[in-house]
């Protein structure tokens, strides 16, 4: 598949915001419907995945058998920023849509084999493994992408002014890594999916995440119907809040990312009262599901690396969980884009590549969607 547009290096660097700009006048347009991705946090899928380590014999072998992973390492090479060496980690969370099987029926639009990320976070945690910063990507931000190898080796030219998530549909999840690496300058150290139909049938099996709703939702593009309240959402419900954007702030992307936000907090509150520990079958419906649902990098990708990785992040709570969106502002020739406001931005890769915690400066101003408190944890 051959890059959109021009050619060129990098991620543009003026001192306000990057990405392409026009002259534009007139209201902001309603947002195009897009299918939307799904997303979950690193602790939360992996921390379900660790009760496979529960298991012996066939239940192992079957579990490590349903486990996916990408060697992200060798597609990169060794031209990326270095590790960090003050014991804290970064990791890619994708939510993918691969428009085939479960997924199509699930998010509708034309099987046409193509691949989507529509959400992305950064996960950063803290040294000591105690807290955790996520900044999400909105997949609508106009980017320079790099140029990138796939992890089949195939190659793609560097593209200007191109939406984010462009990079995962080009060149999968390597070129994803190398993009946000371009943008933030900082390692990626671990790298995780999850895919739609898995998503659903995860909460299913949890027994569903309770979330208040502070004001009613209504939005016929996800299908998500909920009165203000107190809610115990099953898989389908949950799988439309993430998507949900109409009718809710703004209708923009930056608003459902609020939402999945809080969403999150909800799902990881929820894993730590499941009990699945004294109900065997769950634990195994649970692990099962979770080792079909996620795709990771090489370094975790058999039962007993996840599930070592997953036990040195269970210490980190909802509270201790800061949740921002990259700073970005509406492109003035077309609302249904955004741009990166560059330095504040680097406020945000600064304070990260430091191990410190991100400076309520860097996000001020910025554009938000305006669905902020509409969903919480009850």
């Amino acid at each position: 598949m051959s890059a959109e547009g021009t050619p060129g290096p990098g991620i543009p660097g003026d001192t306000g915001t990057s990405g392409v700009r026009h002259r534009g006048k007139g209201k902001r347009r309603r947002p195009q419907r897009r299918r939307k991705g799904l997303m979950i946090t690193a602790w939360t899928a992996a921390g379900i995945v660790v009760v496979g380590g529960a298991g012996a014999g066939y239940l192992y072998f079957k579990l490590n058998g349903n486990l996916k992973s990408v060697d992200i390492d060798q597609a990169l090479g060794t031209d990326r920023p270095a590790k960090a060496d003050n014991g804290s980690e970064n990791i890619l969370v994708l939510g993918s849509d691969t428009r085939a099987g479960g997924n199509k029926k699930l998010g509708g639009g034309t099987d046409d084999g193509s691949a989507r990320s529509d959400t992305a976070m950064i996960v950063h945690v803290y040294k000591g493994h105690k807290k955790a910063s996520v900044v999400s990507i909105p997949r609508d931000t106009l980017i320079d992408r790099p140029s990138c190898t796939d992890t089949k080796g195939d190659e793609y030219p560097a593209a200007r002014s191109v939406m984010f998530n462009s990079a995962y549909s080009t060149g999968g999840a390597a070129c994803a890594v190398k993009t946000v690496e371009s943008i933030t300058d900082l390692r990626m150290d671990h790298y995780l999916e999850v895919d739609f139909a898995g998503f659903q049938k995860l909460i299913d099996d949890l027994g569903g995440v309770e979330i208040t709703t502070t004001e009613s939702i209504d939005d016929p593009d996800s299908h998500l119907k909920l009165k203000a309240g107190t809610h115990t959402l099953d898989g389908k419900q949950a799988l439309g809040l993430v998507r949900t954007r109409h009718g809710v702030g703004d209708g923009s992307d930056l608003g459902r990312i609020q939402l999945q936000q809080a969403f999150i907090k909800a799902l990881v509150n929820q894993i730590k009262d499941v009990g699945v520990f004294s109900n065997p079958k769950k634990l195994i419906d649970l692990a099962e599901t979770a080792t079909k649902t996620v795709t990771a990098d090489s370094d975790l990708g058999s039962v007993n690396k996840l599930a070592s990785f997953a036990n040195g992040l269970k210490g980190i709570s909802p509270s201790n969980m800061h949740m921002i969106t990259m700073p970005v502002v509406y492109d003035p020739a077309d609302p249904n884009r955004v741009l990166l406001r560059k330095k504040k931005a680097d406020q945000i890769w600064k304070a990260l590549e430091n191990d410190e915690p991100i400076p309520k400066s860097a996000t001020s101003g910025s554009a938000t969607g305006e669905a902020k408190g509409v969903v919480t944890a009850p």
